[in-house]
Parts: structure tokens; C-alpha cells; sequence
């Protein structure tokens, strides 16, 4: 079925006086927008703003695609998914639906798939299962197929999503699924390609690859090649940037190797509460090379603990990682090493603290210009002499502390 072809010949769908702006291939352009009613319409499964929820299905139930041959069928999967991604923006955006209408346009191609606008037509879809009254949809028509024009589509839909037609954000964990899918697994689009789709740039993406990549890691560590949901249950966004961070200041890759496993293990079994803090802590050893392959090496025995867990489970799921992460023996030795060697940290920085200041002092008198002295007033002098006397007192009381000490 072509919309365009059979949409105004058999009435369910009506062009209306509104007109779209849609830039596709650098080329800006008013489409026509139509009223499609909703029977003809169905998701766009390959939508990063669910695929967290879409990989999820997949694998429960043993299946690389979803069936959209039966469209109600299909439809009311994709309705659940839309809906349980965030419920909060759906009630919103229904309430104003209800009471003004549908304002923006989305975009759907000629075969009736839904570029833009999931979220309003899924609250459309509830409106009339609720009013028992027939819906139409709002959208501009194009006559492409996702299989000829996967890129072209897969940018503009970016481009929507991610600008002013779709005001609620990706959440940052199916945006990093979006951005592994895209550009690592697929090289549907170059970082370049993505960073123009989205008005970000380039710097910005590659950063988001190596988070993707790392989140992809932190799934192979745990023997859950792809189960980006289980990441999504986790909340893993947060901690995976503090670890990112860490290990850009590390050169030494079997270094950054233990350092991984070790963060990854703790993901898993969340010491305490708030991992987010929890991971800074670890940042803060990661940061003093003295301390930090120590802390790896006493880590070391705990991480296997955790890796022999991981190893006699058959199939990971939510439930399996609960358990694994409630073993009040492991979460307590994580903990207890990490509070050492953060207590261990902080005593360097308080033991260094005098030297840190005489650093600054010393920085500071360096950066005098003595040109300048020549210039000054009688009344300036007698103050900047006053101040060196100061200077001098303290430095004789400090010199006479460190020689009482010395052996």
C-alpha cells in the first residue's frame, strides 16, 4: 500500500492547507502535511528513542525481527514499549493533545512507517481507544522506502528527534545505544554525518562513541554481548562518564584493562546506594598513580569472585544480576578497599599541602615585575616592605618546624 497512491482515492487520508519545512539532502523544502488516519499507520522499530526495549523483546523471545505483518498486532508491542520509556512525557503531551490538538506535524513514509512523531501518535491511539472515536494523525508524506533510503532517513530523523519538533530528549542510555548502532556496529553514518544530523559537534560525538563503546565492553565483561536493557536497568550513564573520564588519563593499557574489570565488577554488585559517587571515589584513586596499582591488585581477588559468578550463569538477565549483586561478602570487600585507598589518597593530599602552598608562594613572588618596584609610591613601598617582613616571619617559623623534624 502506497498512501500517496490509494490514501486520497479510498478517504483515509486528507490533505490539509499546512505545510512542512523538511531538509533532506542539504535541500530545505515546504512538504504538503495530510491527515492519515491511524489504522494506516504503524512505529518505526528501528527508532533509537526504544531500542533498548526493542533488543530486549528480540531476545526473549529468540527472534531478529519483529513481525510487522499484522500491523495491530505490531502496533500495540511498539505502543508498550513507547509508552513504558517514559510515561510522564506521554500523559503531558495526551493532555495537550486533548485540549488543543495535535500542533506538530510528524512525518511518515509512503508505506505508512512513522519517522517522527511516535509519541503522538501513540497518544492519539489511546484518545481514540478511549473516545471510541476515529483519529487522524498529522504528517507529511514521503515517497521513499526505508530499504532505498536508509541513511537519508535515519539523518532526518535525527535531525527532528533531536531538534525543535520532538522537545523530550533521548534518555541517555538509548541515546548511547542509537550512537553504538549508527555509527559503531552498522557505519550506517560517519561521526561527521551523525554531529551534522543532530547540530553537535564532531568533538562531542567521538566522545559519545567511546562511551557507547564502552558501555558494549562493560555487556561482553558481563556475558551480555548487546543486552543494551540490561545497562538501561542498571543506570549505568553516570558511572560509565566518571569511568570514561579515569581512563583517558591512563596510557598504560593493561592498566586500563584492570581498572575496567574492576569498575565493571562493581557496576554489577553496587557497593553502596549512589554508584554514581561511589565511581567518583575510585576516580579519585585512579588519579594518584601511587596508590592506584595497589588498589587493582587487592581488587583483583574480588573482581574473580564476581567473573566465577557471572561464568555459571547460562542466560543473564535482570533477576541474575540482583542476585549476583546482593552477595553482602562481596559488596563489604569492595567497599572496605575502596574507602582504605580514598582515605590513603586524602592523606597525600593533606600531607602535600604544604608543599603545594609554598609551590604557589613561590609562583606567585616569581611573577613580580621588578620594573615595576621603581614606580611605586612611598606609601606603596612601606606597605609591600611591611608584607615582606610578614613573609619572613612565617618562612623562619615554617624553616624552624622542618629542622626540629629533620634526622
Amino acid at each position: 500500500m502506497n498512501l500517496l497512491e490509494n490514501g486520497l482515492v479510498e478517504k483515509f487520508i486528507f490533505k490539509t492547507e499546512n505545510k512542512k519545512r523538511l531538509v533532506i539532502g542539504n535541500i530545505p523544502k515546504d512538504y504538503p502535511v495530510y491527515r492519515i488516519r491511524l489504522d494506516k499507520l504503524f512505529y518505526n522499530d528501528q527508532n533509537d528513542r526504544i531500542s533498548t526495549w526493542i533488543s530486549e523483546y528480540k531476545l526473549k523471545n529468540n527472534i531478529d525481527k519483529i513481525d510487522y505483518s499484522d500491523r495491530e498486532s505490531y502496533n500495540k508491542i511498539i505502543h508498550g514499549f513507547i509508552t513504558d520509556s517514559n510515561s510522564d512525557a506521554m500523559k503531558k503531551t495526551q493532555q495537550n493533545i486533548e485540549a488543543i490538538g495535535q500542533i506538530e506535524a510528524g512525518v511518515v513514509l509512503a508505506d505508512g512507517r512513522i519517522i517522527d512523531g511516535n509519541r503522538r501518535f501513540t497518544c492519539l491511539r489511546n484518545i481514540q481507544e478511549k473516545n471510541k472515536e476515529v483519529q487522524y494523525f498529522e504528517a507529511v508524506i514521503l515517497d521513499y522506502s526505508i530499504e532505498h533510503n536508509e541513511k537519508q532517513i535515519k539523518m532526518l530523523e535525527l535531525m527532528l528527534q533531536h531538534g525543535v519538533d520532538e522537545k523530550v530528549g533521548y534518555s541517555p542510555i538509548e541515546r548511547l545505544v542509537g550512537i553504538y548502532h549508527d555509527i559503531v556496529e552498522t557505519k550506517l553514518l560517519t561521526i561527521a554525518e551523525y554531529a551534522k544530523s543532530i547540530n553537535d559537534t564532531e568533538k562531542n560525538i567521538a566522545m559519545e562513541v567511546e562511551k557507547a563503546k564502552l558501555l558494549a565492553e562493560f555487556l561482553e565483561f558481563i556475558n551480555a554481548d548487546k543486552q543494551f536493557h540490561l545497562a538501561r536497568d542498571l543506570e549505568l550513564v553516570d558511572p560509565l562518564k566518571e569511568l570514561h573520564s579515569m581512563l583517558k588519563k591512563i596510557n598504560d593499557e593493561e592498566t586500563k584493562d584492570d581498572l575496567k574489570n574492576a569498575v565493571f565488577s562493581q557496576f554489577i554488585c553496587k557497593p553502596v546506594g549512589d554508584l554514581t559517587r561511589y565511581t567518583r571515589k575510585i576516580k579519585d584513586i585512579a588519579n594518584n598513580p601511587k596508590h592506584l596499582k595497589d588498589y587493582l591488585e587487592e581488587q583483583l581477588p574480588i573482581v574473580e569472585k564476581v567473573c566465577d559468578n557471572l561464568e555459571e550463569v547460562d542466560q543473564l538477565t535482570d533477576k541474575k544480576i540482583g542476585e549476583i549483586g546482593e552477595n553482602k561478602e562481596i559488596k563489604e570487600d569492595f567497599s572496605r578497599i575502596t574507602e582504605k585507598y580514598v582515605s590513603r589518597v586524602a592523606g597525600d593530599i593533606t600531607r602535600n599541602a604544604p608543599l603545594r602552598s609554598v609551590e604557589k608562594a613561590c609562583n606567585a613572588l616569581d611573577e613580580i615585575d621588578l620594573r615595576i618596584l621603581h614606580k611605586l609610591k612611598d606609601e606603596q613601598i612601606e606597605d609591600l616592605t611591611e608584607k615582606i617582613s610578614t613573609l619572613e616571619k612565617i618562612l623562619q617559623k615554617v624553616k624552624e618546624e622542618i629542622s626540629g623534624l629533620q634526622i
